[in-house]
């Protein structure tokens, strides 16, 4: 059998500058990679709320039976719920504290505005979940939302890049949390405390609101690898942040909120390890990284590193992700707003094109050459 016949290294990485676009490829300054990144961002505005008024546009009171939810849960069941019910008493200030950090952003300020109807929802899905439950009066429940509500939650970050990815990963563990609750209502939870609970009124919520909480998840997510791709740098610190110092909101407001977060670790409802292997894994995958020491690996590396020549320089900082991954999930996204522009008629008047970010698009030329050399 004859040996394939090799090219040398030489005639290889000439081909692939052959290959190369002819003249320098100018860098896009910050505004244009704004200006880019906001045009998904109302494209993908709309498509959110298409497919959310066709296929989640569900009513708190009238979407489910009330009459049989059951008033014989446990008590573990009915402390969680109370607890759900006080974080979602938050809405007010989740919508309007970030609000006023994104309102330059029409994609994202009008999706944050929408995000906040489908919340207000959840947190009158507990409130009914409670008092058909039997154990609380409508008179605790209003002294209760008034404690609740006479204090403020504050956000952690006070800028929209920190704050898109901090809801990446608060939307995913929240429909973690409902998930689990779900397995709770449908006998397939294996906590001993949990064994009497079956209750299809409550499968029923937990999916429903899980199902909103994932389309949430999805809406951030595909925010946030728009911010990664037009704005890496910023955008892999962000990352590291927000994982380091994470905390689910109304943690430092709502009374006795470490009973709660006991309750929920102690009987397998979310706890450290449902965070670590549900929430970050996950998360994170789909943002282009395997661990967070990765992307804390990878932002120490670009800081500096040896050259060729043993001089020590910047490394760049997309070596702490998946790129390629970056770039094919930000490319799908705008297909997926062409395909629903020309359902709409807005390629004709106010198309969304890709525009590629030229530093991105370098990276993974020079990320391929070096692979054709191995």
């Amino acid at each position: 059998m004859m040996e394939p016949i090799l090219e040398p290294e030489e005639s290889i990485l000439q081909h692939l500058e052959n290959e190369r676009p002819s003249g320098p490829v100018a860098l896009l300054s910050h505004d244009e990679r704004y200006r880019l990144m906001e045009r998904g961002m109302i494209g993908l505005y709309r498509w959110y709320v298409a497919r959310s008024q066709e296929t989640r546009n569900w009513n708190p009171d009238k979407s489910f039976d009330w009459r049989e939810y059951r008033k014989d849960h446990s008590d573990e069941v009915h402390a969680v719920i109370e607890g759900f019910y006080a974080v979602e008493q938050y809405v007010p200030d989740y919508v309007s504290k970030l609000l006023a950090v994104i309102r330059q952003s029409y994609g994202r300020s009008h999706f944050h505005i929408r995000w906040g109807a489908e919340e207000e929802r959840h947190a009158d899905l507990w409130r009914n979940g409670i008092l058909f439950g039997g154990r609380r009066s409508q008179e605790w429940i209003e002294n209760y939302n008034d404690t609740l509500r006479g204090r403020e939650w504050h956000l952690p970050w006070e800028d929209p890049i920190h704050m898109v990815f901090y809801t990446v990963f608060q939307e995913r563990a929240t429909q973690v949390n409902y998930l689990n609750l779900g397995l709770v209502a449908r006998g397939q939870h294996p906590h001993e405390a949990y064994k009497d609970d079956v209750d299809p009124i409550l499968a029923q919520m937990c999916q429903t609101i899980a199902a909103d909480e994932a389309a949430h998840y999805n809406f951030f997510l595909e925010s946030a690898r728009l911010f990664l791709y037009y704005f890496p740098d910023d955008s892999v610190q962000a990352i590291a942040d927000v994982i380091r110092h994470f905390g689910m909101p109304g943690g430092e407001i709502i009374p006795d909120y470490d009973k709660f977060a006991e309750l929920l670790q102690r009987t397998a409802i979310f706890g450290m390890r449902h965070h670590l292997r549900d929430v970050v894994a996950i998360a994170l995958k789909q943002l282009g990284s395997d661990s967070v020491r990765s992307v804390e690996e990878g932002i120490r590396r670009s800081r500096i590193v040896p050259d060729p020549e043993g001089n020590m320089v910047p490394g760049d900082l997309l070596d702490s992700l998946d790129f390629k991954l970056v770039d094919q999930k930000v490319r799908r996204l705008f297909e997926k707003i062409d395909i629903y522009e020309r359902e709409i008629g807005f390629d004709e008047v106010a198309p969304t094109p890709f525009v590629a970010n030229p530093r991105v698009e370098r990276y993974l030329d020079a990320k391929r050459m070096l692979s054709a050399m191995d």
